[in-house]
């Protein structure tokens, strides 16, 4: 099957109306694509908090992020912590692009599906606490947690896993099907998936639906160095993440947000909507192999991307670019290639393949969806970001990369991968607008 022409009997198909983004690399769309554009880099030192202790000091932060972008009652920012703020922030501008907002006579026709770190406390939050708690000096880790919900309530409210998904129904109303996922990296894709299912089979007729996370913390950051998740390249953060090269040693933690406006198509059509592309695939797996690996011959992955093409009724050579996990760490770089190897087999080396990682780092739970963004809008821009820092090969990730400045050509059909640690697999497909029947072009 080809995408030229889709069946009439398909499900309800699903536009892609809306985009916010809070990325390392902008606090919006636009600043965001012209970074990528740029091969622009946004890992720098940590300036969050004394990092001077760590084997990695290096992260890719939201830099000059200010409340003041949230056009959301004040009274909901202090329910709100640093990765909530982020979502705010997105959902708004998502909304603001797709020109429509839920309303009293439709809110119950609207979702909200995302996908949410486990970082629910700030680091903040803990070193308040600890002042108010402990001599000077003294730290006690196992309590931190505790003493945060009995000394203050309002860190206990914003520790909760519903906090994101609630702030966001509240601030827009919306009353019709609401969740939260958390499976790691793979987070953000899967509330996307999630999103298109929920329109597909009629629940909701609109959906906002994204990710956001920040664990650039001294929690957060901990956990990853015991893991040898992280780069150690502190003298040169802008160079350390370098998915697929021969010499990466792990990858730059992130934090940020981003979010899609979805609308079930034919509604988009009738409004008159700027669409993007069709949210046409969702595939999803459980690899369980390890926590921080995914196996070595992409098995896991493997179902996943297959699972999503299946579902958007395509086939390998339909797909033009994949926007790669592409964690820079070395096991799961190679089994990533070895998935597209098995999925793509001859077209492996035809489709064009990057991971934007390179440049805005690892944004854990929001990675997918912020990724889900970028394929969208490489297929409104008929432009592909670059796979940058890529200088030694590596035989075993010999993917056909987008190298030195973004590649410039339509883009019929992209896929974006999450897989996230514990095994969850998510992959995302995206078709161009002009490939849906009767959607006419842009």
């Amino acid at each position: 099957m080809t995408t030229d022409r889709i069946p009439a009997h398909s499900p309800r198909r699903v536009a892609i109306t809306g985009i916010g983004l809070v990325t390392p690399l902008g606090n919006d769309v636009r600043s965001t694509w012209s970074a990528l554009e740029r091969v622009q880099s946004g890992a720098g030192p940590i300036t969050h908090f004394d990092a001077s202790g760590f084997s990695t000091r290096i992260a890719a932060e939201v830099k000059n992020f200010d409340d003041d972008a949230i056009t959301a009652p004040r009274r909901f920012l202090k329910f709100a912590n640093r990765s909530h703020r982020f979502a705010l922030a997105a959902a708004e501008e998502a909304m603001r692009d797709a020109g429509i907002a839920p309303t009293d006579e439709d809110a119950e026709r609207w979702g909200c599906a995302v996908g949410t770190g486990m970082m629910g406390v700030d680091y903040a939050d803990l070193a308040e606490v600890q002042r108010h708690s402990a001599p000077e000096g003294e730290i006690d880790a196992a309590k931190l947690l505790d003493d945060v919900s009995a000394n203050d309530p309002l860190a206990f409210c914003r520790s909760q896993s519903t906090a994101g998904v609630a702030l966001l129904t509240r601030r827009f109303g919306i009353r019709g099907y609401a969740t939260s996922v958390h499976t790691a990296c793979a987070s953000g894709g899967q509330a996307i998936g999630t999103a298109l299912k929920l329109i597909r089979r009629g629940a909701v007729d609109r959906v906002l639906t994204g990710g956001f996370d920040s664990m650039i913390s001294p929690v957060g950051l901990a956990g990853f160095c015991l893991l040898s998740a992280v780069s150690t390249d502190n003298d040169a953060p802008q160079q350390a993440s370098r998915p697929f090269d021969a010499t990466r040693n792990g990858f730059v933690l992130g934090e940020g947000a981003g979010f899609l406006v979805l609308e079930e198509w034919e509604a988009a059509k009738r409004r008159g909507a700027h669409i993007y592309g069709e949210l046409a695939g969702d595939g999803n797996s459980l690899s369980s192999y390890r926590i921080t690996d995914s196996p070595p011959d992409g098995d896991g992955p493997i179902q996943s991307m297959r699972a999503a093409l299946a579902d958007a009724g395509a086939n390998p050579a339909d797909v033009d670019y994949i926007n790669a996990h592409g964690t820079s760490t070395g096991m799961n770089d190679r089994s990533e290639t070895a998935a597209i190897r098995a999925v793509f087999g001859a077209d492996a080396k035809r489709v064009f393949v990057s991971s934007t990682k390179s440049m805005m780092g690892h944004l854990i739970a929001a990675a997918g969806a912020v990724e889900v963004a970028i394929c969208a809008l490489a297929i409104e821009r008929g432009e592909m970001p670059v796979n940058a820092n890529y200088r030694v090969p590596d035989p075993d990730c010999d993917l056909n990369l987008v190298l030195g400045e973004p590649r410039r050509q339509r883009v019929r059909m992209t896929i974006s991968n999450s897989f996230g640690f514990g095994g969850s697999n998510s992959c995302v497909v995206l078709r161009h607008p002009d490939l849906v029947e009767g959607a006419g072009a842009r």
